[in-house]
């Protein structure tokens, strides 16, 4: 159980070191910014503490709303996607799942997670990029930067899950 904590915190900093040093700087034809933090959302097992779940989610959008200079911004939408985490992955894994399933191509079936992950991502960036606007008076720019956002982002996260699936 602590190996497994640790990972998951070696793992959250690599994202957060990541998306400050790297992603953060990047803007896709002005308007995308790739935000694959979300990811660690992603990959908790079936039965995490949602308490934890929330928690972890707050801190590391709070970690980097602090880098980011996007006060709460980070912090609200990880939340609400932490939130949600767990009811999308009951409804999308396989009825015969175990206990300590986590969230891949091979336990849940190739589509099924594809579907998970496309879901979580879009909730967390639909949080994010209304918040961060809180209007619609500009929904075209909006628009732009919200598909933009999201089909980058999704496209890291599913790269670097294929990664991590053929390296485990």
């Amino acid at each position: 159980m602590i190996v497994t904590l640790l990972i998951r915190l070696l793992q959250m900093l690599v994202l957060i070191a990541f998306q400050v040093l790297v992603l953060n700087h990047v803007h896709f034809l002005g308007y995308a910014t790739p935000m694959v933090y979300v990811a660690i959302l992603l990959y908790l097992p079936w039965n995490a503490n949602r308490v934890g779940t929330l928690f972890l989610s707050f801190v590391m959008g709070l970690v980097l709303d602090a880098f980011s200079n996007t006060p709460g911004l980070t912090a609200a939408s990880m939340v609400f996607a932490g939130f949600i985490q767990p009811y999308l992955l009951h409804a999308m894994a396989p009825k015969d799942t175990v206990e300590d399933m986590v969230p891949t191509y091979r336990s849940m079936g190739k589509w099924n997670h594809v579907r998970y992950v496309m879901l979580i991502v879009l909730i967390q960036q639909v949080c994010y990029f209304l918040l961060e606007c809180f209007s619609f008076y500009n929904y075209r720019e909006l628009l732009l930067t919200f598909a933009g956002s999201y089909v980058i982002t999704l496209v890291i996260v599913l790269a670097l899950e294929s990664f991590r699936n053929r390296n485990s």
